[in-house]
């Protein structure tokens, strides 16, 4: 394979990446009032634990209206601040009221196209505003083009996305009534592990799920990505037939991901074992066939994916399918990366004592200053007369999971190192400013990174629990700030 061609494939992996994450970005700010909309309706419609026809009234306001506008506003905001978010929301109401269906998808299509729109149009005359009527100008501006969108999306956007709706629910209902469900997951898995896990669940998945909750009172697509079955049974095979590392981190990624909903923190374990991809396949396939078999579903997302989490939003009476299905994945994906592990331990544990080796003599290096890209990085930037390094930054995808649990390792060693004045924190990629000195993220991640911050120096990590650089990275401030501070 040419340079050309890597170049071309990481370059694509990366907006891809990238497109994902913004749909995601738009749902992940708001998972709190799917959550509410959730538990209201499990408790006050005609099926619910208290049935009350006074408070169901709350529902379809909710679903109707005040989802769909704040996917909007919050993908408005991404693109084009508070001015983006209002437009959004002026333009968004077009297609709430020009169809009968929760307005969804047609929230994430129109609302970050009125707020591009509209910062278009400000450039037109940006700076030529006589001074005392820059105000003016922007409220009207931004009150007509609203007036515009809203009128274009009743008639233009809403019948085109009812229609797509439509057609994405037939082709669900047609894999469910043929049960040809399961084969999602052929393509859900590998995305997955590709850290486009919020981009399926939230971009896809969820706009559909809710819309069969409407009719139905529940959607087995809620389970489609968030089952934490497949990933509890990959790290269980890791903690028994696993080696070194791998083996010793899992089950303390266990209760990360089983009970923290974390599912970002078994993706390393598949990419360090490309073959386990197919033990997530197979328990994800025999989470959806279970699901299917007991016409079970959740009420509402179950974000993060953590068990507790899913029974939550369980129907009373799905627990027995919904916990099966759970039970069962988590059987297969265990079963199929046991025999993969073991069908390569020895080969894993020859490379593992390797892996030793280099990392000691890594290590001696680190200890001589040399041949550290850490090291070389923060000490360039320790050269620079009254700079240190002050602001560290995990960045992940949605800025939630991983990142926070690998901010929190790196920022008790600082502690324990008795450094002081270092901010570690986490973030989103997508909200990156360039103003971090260190960004840390997953080698998948690092490209995006880059390109949203490329002054920072950047750090990659194969796990965010456990990755030898934190100790590297933190000797390496020790370093570079007493330089600072001669």
């Amino acid at each position: 394979m040419t340079t050309t061609s890597v170049t071309e494939k990481k370059g694509a992996r990366v907006h891809v990446q990238a497109f994902g994450t913004f749909l995601s970005g738009m749902i992940m700010p708001n998972i709190a009032a799917f959550i509410a909309w959730g538990i209201i309706t499990a408790f006050f419609i005609p099926t619910g634990w208290t049935p009350n026809e006074t408070l169901s009234s709350l529902v379809d306001p909710m679903i109707l209206y005040l989802l769909p506008l704040l996917i909007a506003n919050t993908g408005g905001r991404m693109v084009y601040g508070t001015r983006g978010g209002v437009i959004a929301s002026i333009a968004t109401m077009g297609v709430i009221v020009g169809s009968s269906i929760p307005m969804f998808i047609g929230a994430m299509i129109v609302g970050p196209l009125s707020a591009w729109i509209l910062m278009k149009v400000d450039k037109i005359w940006a700076g030529k505003i006589k001074p005392g009527f820059e105000m003016l100008v922007d409220n009207f501006s931004a009150g007509i083009l609203g007036f515009a969108l809203a009128l274009g999306a009743f008639f233009g956007i809403a019948p085109l996305v009812t229609g797509l709706s439509a057609f994405l629910e037939t082709v669900v209902d047609w894999l469910i009534g043929n049960g040809l469900l399961p084969i999602a997951s052929i393509f859900i898995e590998p995305g997955k592990v590709l850290f486009l896990n919020n981009a399926i669940n939230h971009g896809v998945l969820t706009p559909i799920g809710v819309q069969q909750v409407q009719d139905a009172g529940k959607s087995v697509l809620f389970l489609l990505e968030a089952n934490p079955g497949p990933g509890l049974g990959i790290l269980l095979a890791f903690s028994f037939f696993g080696v070194g590392l791998a083996r010793a981190s899992a089950p303390g990624a266990i209760i990360i991901q089983f009970l923290g909903g974390i599912h970002e923190i078994y993706f390393p374990y598949v990419l360090m074992k490309p073959m386990m991809i197919l033990a997530a396949i197979g328990g994800g396939m025999t989470g959806v066939a279970v699901n299917v078999a007991f016409q079970t579903g959740l009420r509402a997302p179950a974000s993060p994916g953590s068990i507790l989490a899913v029974l939550a939003q369980t129907p009373g009476s799905d627990f027995v399918g919904v916990i099966l299905s759970v039970i069962a994945s988590a059987g297969v994906s265990f079963a199929i990366g046991a025999v993969i592990l073991r069908a390569s331990r020895k080969k894993d544990l020859a490379a593992e004592n390797d892996n030793e080796l280099a990392a000691a003599i890594a290590k001696t290096e680190a200890n001589k200053g040399k041949a550290s890209s850490v090291l070389g990085n923060l000490g360039a930037s320790a050269a620079t007369p009254g700079t240190s390094v002050k602001n560290i930054v995990f960045a992940c995808d949605a800025g939630m999971g991983s990142s926070a649990m690998g901010a929190s390792v790196l920022r008790n060693k600082i502690k324990k190192a008795g450094i002081e004045g270092v901010t570690v924190t986490n973030q989103a990629i997508a909200n990156l400013d360039g103003t971090a000195d260190l960004v840390i993220t997953h080698q998948d991640l690092t490209d995006r990174a880059r390109g949203k911050s490329p002054k920072s120096v950047h750090v990659s990590v194969e796990n965010f629990m456990n990755s030898p650089k934190y100790d590297e990275v933190v000797q390496s401030l020790q370093g570079a700030n007493e330089e600072v501070t001669k």
